[in-house]
């Protein structure tokens, strides 16, 4: 345990191959934290997917072909969701079999626009945000605020482990 500590750990200094490939692979389970965290999600969908089709067809009540195309928008959401996912753990596979620096700098990406786009939401629509309870809310804060920290170790490590293999070569 104290090695993956090690590992997350973005200012930790990495001299040997092994620490390096470690810090690369936090990237990986970052990965596998967002995964997990996304099954959640899916779950907590799938479950009140008769709701969320309701409430969409009572918002486009007006408009019955738009009521239509709300329950098919809902199980299309649904669906893009699962393939995210799909995709998700390939590239953690990815990143844990062969670690590279490209991945996590994507994730990192994606983690940041993730929370500022989350933070804004909860700022101009707060009225929106009373329908996800709020342990859930920071809980999502923290697991992206983590899976930062990891991302950034796992550009790190991915570098330090290429200088390193390129330096044995030599």
């Amino acid at each position: 345990m104290t090695d993956w500590i090690k590992a997350s750990n973005p200012t930790a200094s990495m001299t040997t191959e092994t620490e390096a490939l470690a810090a690369a692979r936090a990237s990986a389970v970052a990965i596998f934290l967002g995964v997990v965290w996304g099954i959640v999600g899916v779950v907590q969908m799938v479950m009140s997917q008769t709701e969320l089709k309701e409430a969409a067809a009572a918002a486009a009540a007006s408009d019955p072909a738009a009521a239509g195309m709300a329950g098919a928008m809902v199980q299309g959401v649904l669906y893009f969701a699962i393939a995210m996912l799909v995709i998700q753990v390939i590239l953690g596979w990815v990143q844990w079999a062969k670690p590279n620096v490209v991945i996590p700098i994507i994730f990192a990406i994606l983690v940041v626009g993730g929370g500022a786009m989350a933070a804004f939401g909860l700022m101009a629509a707060p009225e929106s945000a009373a329908t996800t309870p709020m342990w859930q809310t920071v809980l999502s804060f923290i697991i992206l605020v983590i899976q930062l920290i990891m991302h950034i170790a796992g550009i790190r490590g991915a570098r330090a482990l290429e200088r390193i293999q390129m330096d044995a070569a030599r």
